[in-house]
């Protein structure tokens, strides 16, 4: 038994060292920090991306822009500078998708609510019907906070521009120059205004998820 052991003693020792490093190896990947992708237009569903982009592949970031949001005031990117921030596309007399993605965005809200590094924008798809006094009257049902979440209107064509250029948010309707049909996306938005996400408004889980991602961006300051 003796010389069994004396025999096999190097090779139990190699056993060991080699275990210990494939374990030291399995625990330094699990325990690396989790990073978020960075989108491109190239990498997106085609059909939620403009055709004069749908090449571009890297330095993809949200145009500058300037709306007016629910109490008149005009809000531009300086307002969303060094936040990170979760943009969506809606409209206040929408009976379909835009009430669970309403209703999570309150969620949203109300999660976020101490955190002041991460703000809401919302954009609606017919500033012809959301008038400044309309989006207030939404913003009141829906306890909207002012200092968090903005809801946003102006001229059709930027937001149209917006949804299909920056956001990769919305499907083109060519029959129609400056209609667009909306999809349910949440975009996370980092804080050099690149894509870091998408999900679904209307899914209680992946707005579980994008919380925890906002989290996961945060730590990469």
């Amino acid at each position: 038994m003796l010389q069994f052991f004396s025999k096999y003693k190097f090779l139990g020792i190699v056993l060991l060292v080699l275990s210990s490093v494939i374990i030291f190896i399995i625990y330094q990947i699990l325990s690396q920090d989790r990073t978020l992708p960075i989108y491109q237009p190239n990498g997106v569903q085609a059909e939620l991306v403009d055709s004069t982009i749908q090449h571009v592949k890297k330095y993809h970031t949200i145009a500058d822009f300037k709306l007016v949001n629910q109490n008149g005031d005009t809000i531009t990117q300086e307002y969303y500078k060094d936040k990170i921030y979760v943009a969506d596309f809606f409209f206040t007399t929408c009976t379909s998708i835009c009430v669970p993605m309403g209703e999570h965005m309150v969620e949203l809200q109300k999660a976020l609510r101490k955190d002041q590094e991460v703000l809401l924008l919302s954009h609606t798809v017919t500033p012809e019907i959301d008038t400044v006094a309309q989006l207030k009257n939404y913003a009141k049902k829906k306890g909207v906070n002012d200092a968090k979440w903005n809801l946003v209107t102006g001229p059709k064509k930027e937001i149209y521009d917006l949804a299909r250029k920056s956001y990769l948010a919305a499907k083109d309707v060519p029959y129609n120059k400056y209609d667009l049909v909306h999809t349910e996306n949440f975009v996370l938005v980092d804080k050099k205004r690149r894509i870091r996400g998408f999900y679904d408004g209307t899914d209680a889980e992946a707005i579980k998820q994008l919380l925890e991602d906002i989290k996961v961006l945060q730590k990469e300051d």
